[in-house]
């Protein structure tokens, strides 16, 4: 049988209609990044890459190449012996490496060869992630997108998720890169993805929406902890139409103190993070918060950042940033209890919710809606 290769554009639309789709780089290529849905199967691992690669610089291509192909019949017969003898004859794979060369193409063969019907990615995993962002800079262009903006605490993430259940097209990028968004965003025990698997993801996503319905997202920095939100989607984020969610001061801490109560458990975590703000609020101050926390009066902290820190960054940023923040209506929420966000995730949906405008002050009925 001939092998079949098939192109990363074409190949990125048939994702679902193959029954397993096969990375055989290595496990360290893999984790990096990688086609949605992937499996790893490497043809060479990390070791045996990278010994091969220095036989080959150092030495003699030839025995290289030798030894290359020895360990990979061994690693692929590994692979068929431990997961192939239970599939069937009309088992149809995608098979990919780094640039659809070697390691794909002695993997593919041997399957073909069995008598699998199977396709190989032309230009490998380099061809697909080109194919990645070329798509980010023109995606973005053609969704109606809606920002959830507001302070600190304000609980736009679960109203976020309240959308989602609702039934809404949510892109919520903090739940992408696996953190919240400030100093104290690092999630515990969920490292973030690389810069390349944060695109893919977002790739995925962006390509999933409805074009004719709106996709609701928070208003977020240039960066989300140690990963970039790329430039196409991050300026159409800031040309969008925007709606402010207010919410109490006290209910916000109350808010935070339960979303963040990792550190209201682990005082010494919550003040390494606040150490951090050294350079923006000054020695003394984060030592007297620090000094807080210990003494078991996180709360008072908690209140104390949102209105000397984190409120004041946040409206500059968002009026030089975001061009529809000054004059956005405002969705007044009294806490953020679950059948509280969830009312207003209904009302956003139905485009029915009671808005106010920046000069109704808060709380009065306003006929702008954000639909």
């Amino acid at each position: 049988m001939a092998l079949k290769r098939i192109g990363a554009g074409e190949a990125s639309t048939r994702l679902a209609g193959f029954d397993a789709v096969i990375d055989a780089r290595s496990e360290s290529e893999f984790a990096e990044d990688r086609l949605p849905g992937a499996v790893n199967w490497p043809v060479l691992d990390d070791a045996e890459r990278a010994a091969i690669g220095t036989e080959f610089k150092q030495a003699s291509p030839f025995d290289a190449r030798k030894r290359g192909a020895a360990l990979a019949a061994r690693n692929i017969a590994r692979h068929i012996e431990t997961r192939v003898m239970a599939l069937p004859r009309g088992w149809r794979p995608l098979v990919y490496c780094w640039r659809g060369g070697q390691r794909s193409a002695a993997l593919a063969q041997v399957l073909d060869q069995i008598g699998f019907n199977v396709h190989v990615l032309e230009g490998g995993y380099r061809e697909f992630r080109r194919a990645v962002i070329a798509e980010l800079e023109t995606l973005p262009a053609g969704l109606a997108l809606r920002v959830v903006c507001g302070r600190t605490g304000s609980a736009k993430s679960r109203l976020l998720q309240a959308l989602a259940a609702a039934g809404e097209s949510v892109l919520d990028l903090e739940a992408l890169a696996c953190h919240r968004g400030s100093v104290l965003g690092p999630l515990p025990g969920q490292p973030q993805p690389s810069q390349k698997a944060f695109e893919t993801q977002l790739w995925q996503a962006l390509r999933g929406f409805d074009p004719a319905r709106p996709v609701w997202a928070e208003g977020e920095s240039r960066t989300i902890g140690r990963l970039r939100i790329p430039e196409a989607l991050l300026q159409r984020l800031r040309a969008a139409p925007c709606v402010q969610v207010q919410m109490p001061l006290a209910a916000r801490v109350a808010f935070l103190l339960d979303d963040y109560a990792h550190f209201v458990h682990d005082v010494d975590a919550f003040c390494d993070r606040l150490a951090a703000l050294r350079d923006l609020r000054g020695a003394a101050v984060v030592e007297r918060w620090q000094a807080e926390a210990r003494a078991g009066r996180v709360a008072a902290v908690v209140e104390e950042l949102l209105t000397l820190h984190y409120d004041p960054i946040y409206e500059r940023s968002m009026l030089r940033n975001f061009a529809g923040f000054a004059a956005a209506p405002a969705l007044d929420l009294p806490d953020a209890a679950p059948a509280t966000l969830a009312a207003a995730a209904a009302a956003l949906a139905a485009g029915t919710a009671g808005l106010t405008t920046p000069q109704d002050g808060p709380g009065l009925p306003c006929e702008r809606t954000v639909a």
